[in-house]
């Protein structure tokens, strides 16, 4: 075999490398899609001929060598497209026009790179050692460009599918009435948020969730530093024991303890009171404020510590004025995901409180849907005035966030 026969075989466009590459997760992708089709009730013939015509591409995608194929591709690529396009037609929403773009949009890249023209050549083995030597530089000059256009695709599609709860609550939120049905944005109002903002109602849930929710990361993070540090610094009896049982008590679901947190609550009068949910929180939470802070406690370097014990500082002194203001990444995020988990706790806040001015925030939401009559307008706009504080806490922590858990990760 000659050198240029070598060459040519081993040669293969970047555009057709990488429809090899994609159609395949994308083939599994759309048969996962017809089941949801079929669970739906909904009509699979055409996901099932997409299906089809996708395998097909990725069966006959040419090689360079054999001629036989140069064609197929590009015919079952544009079949494709017209079923996905006829798909979105027959049921025009943003949900299908999403499930589709898995068919529709391998089928425009196949049309696009495969009519190329040096993959034309390529697939009827005209090309030239010059035009081989070409497309390698092209190959190595798009590869990276390529990836990076199909990193962004697969992330648009995850967003989407983040995003579509959200902007469906959106919607209900801001449509006159409490119905889910209708279309996306085929009313707007502002009466659900007024009904909640006159009423005493959520602003009585909202303080007692600010309360709880602050009095959790303060009492936890008193806890937790200490005794993260300890458990980082020194070696005592037992030490090895006790972290071992901080991770056995979280492998046990809260509802187990439901009942001897209910008595012991009832036995010191601290039902339907707000230290009662503090302190459940702050031990339900304290497990994983330790490990978490001891994870960062031990990438603090102990010469710090000895040098400033050299100097004549004690051991409180070394740990308020050294290890505390190089641990606030880390304290930070304890606080914030300690905050998070008493803000959206729900089965102990239920079972503690008995009265409405009592409940917070997850528990009053809850106490709008009855049996009788749901008001989701109503529920959808509270949902989003519950979520607003953690998206601006998310914010505001994003920096100390991406330190304090990255931080932690790594030793010395």
């Amino acid at each position: 075999m000659s050198g240029e026969q070598v060459m040519r075989e081993w040669y293969t466009p970047l555009e057709v490398y990488t429809l090899k590459l994609w159609l395949k997760p994308v083939i599994v992708i759309n048969i996962l899609l017809l089941i949801f089709d079929v669970l739906r009730d909904m009509n699979a013939a055409y996901s099932a001929g997409g299906i089809i015509c996708l395998i097909g591409i990725e069966r006959s995608l040419p090689n360079g060598v054999s001629n036989l194929k140069k064609d197929l591709p590009l015919i079952f690529s544009g079949i494709a497209v017209i079923i996905g396009v006829i798909s979105v037609l027959s049921s025009p929403s943003g949900f299908d026009l999403w499930l589709e773009s898995w068919l529709v949009l391998p089928g425009i890249l196949g049309l696009y790179w495969l009519s190329a023209p040096h993959v034309s050549r390529w697939s009827r083995s005209g090309m030239k050692i010059e035009d081989i030597e070409q497309g390698l530089a092209r190959n190595a000059a798009q590869i990276f460009k390529v990836e990076r256009v199909g990193k962004h695709i697969i992330l648009a599609h995850f967003a989407f599918i983040v995003l579509l709860p959200v902007v469906w609550i959106i919607d209900i939120a801001f449509s006159p009435g409490n119905s889910l049905g209708g279309k996306v944005g085929d009313g707007f109002t502002f009466e659900h948020f007024s009904k909640l903002l006159d009423g005493e109602a959520f602003w009585t849930w909202l303080m007692n969730s600010i309360i709880v929710s602050l009095g959790t990361t303060i009492a936890g993070l008193c806890l937790a530093v200490p005794a993260a540090y300890a458990f980082s610094r020194f070696k005592f009896s037992g030490r090895d024991q006790s972290m071992f049982s901080f991770l056995l008590v979280q492998m046990f679901p809260g509802i187990i303890i439901l009942v001897p947190y209910f008595m012991v609550m009832k036995s010191l009068g601290l039902l339907n009171s707000h230290l009662g949910l503090i302190l459940a929180y702050s031990v339900t939470a304290l497990p994983l404020c330790v490990w978490m802070l001891k994870g960062f406690f031990d990438t603090v370097p102990r010469e710090l510590e000895e040098a400033a014990m050299l100097d004549g500082c004690s051991r409180f002194e070394i740990f308020s004025k050294i290890i505390l203001p190089l641990s606030l990444p880390a304290i930070a995020v304890t606080a914030l995901f300690s905050f998070l988990a008493a803000w959206n706790e729900f089965l102990l806040a239920l079972t503690f409180n008995t009265s409405n001015d009592m409940y917070t925030l997850p528990v009053g939401l809850a106490s709008m849907i009855s049996a009788t009559g749901q008001s989701w307008g109503d529920f959808a706009a509270a949902s989003l005035l519950v979520s607003l504080p953690v998206v601006i806490l998310f914010i505001l922590f994003q920096k100390f966030l991406v330190e304090g858990l990255s931080a932690g990760g790594v030793k010395g």
